[in-house]
């Protein structure tokens, strides 16, 4: 059901979406803070920038990065450059990620991401989807999870169902978005149903519903899930990702 093409159609969507919000501030605008503690905007475009290139390594067959240590260390060096060279990184970054999605490939290949990880190549224009989409989020410039496309929150939020699924320090949970749809990876969008996770942790299981952009803020770690209807217990603390 995963569509590379039509995700690297997405990707670049949302990376001109954003390099358009980004190019209407100055240099002091790039240094402020943005919503991950720690990191200003620059950090995250930075991150934007090296991720992009650091997933055409995994689509190349190579290291997604050379270690942990040099990863954090090019984000930092790159944090604090002027706009103009943020801007053109984004862009060339993007351009060379799409040249090698739009290379011929085996799709149904296996590859290696970071920490052992592996997954579907066909699913690697997504997760730079997913980097793009919600690190536009996390710079604070006015663009919120309730803007993203239907189809990228349900999806999110059944990857990320799926990656906490069994977690040790998760109880069994029960997810549903109120609008009454959801993604499966095996059947795409559907109406009704929900998302199961966790079921590692000792506890009574829980049902978690509210408005899918809610759902995916406190999946991803963007919310405290305040917003959200929990029965059977106390909301689970998630693992940061």
């Amino acid at each position: 059901m995963i569509d590379h093409e039509l995700d690297l159609a997405s990707v670049r969507e949302a990376t001109d979406r954003l390099i358009a919000d980004v190019a209407s501030w100055d240099n002091a605008a790039a240094a402020e803070p943005s919503r991950l503690p720690g990191w200003t905007r620059g950090h995250v475009l930075a991150h934007l920038a090296r991720n992009a290139d650091a997933l055409v390594n995994v689509l190349q067959g190579l290291p997604m990065y050379t270690d942990a240590a040099t990863r954090d260390a090019d984000i930092e060096r790159d944090s604090t450059r002027p706009l103009d060279v943020h801007l053109a990184d984004l862009r060339e970054s993007a351009d060379r990620f799409q040249a090698v999605g739009a290379e011929p490939a085996d799709w149904t290949r296996t590859v290696e991401l970071r920490n052992g990880v592996t997954d579907s190549a066909s699913r690697i224009p997504f997760r730079r989807w997913v980097e793009v989409a919600l690190h536009h989020v996390d710079l604070g410039v006015g663009y919120e999870l309730e803007d993203l496309p239907e189809e990228f929150v349900l999806r999110e939020i059944d990857f990320l169902a799926d990656r906490f699924a069994g977690h040790e320090d998760v109880p069994s949970t029960a997810v549903r978005a109120d609008e009454g749809r959801i993604w499966t990876q095996g059947g795409g969008l559907r109406e009704g149903g929900i998302w199961t996770t966790g079921g590692g942790a000792e506890g009574a299981p829980v049902a978690v519903s509210g408005p899918a952009p809610e759902l995916l803020g406190w999946l991803a770690g963007r919310r405290d899930g305040s917003a959200l209807k929990v029965e059977g217990g106390s909301l689970p603390a998630l693992p940061a990702l």
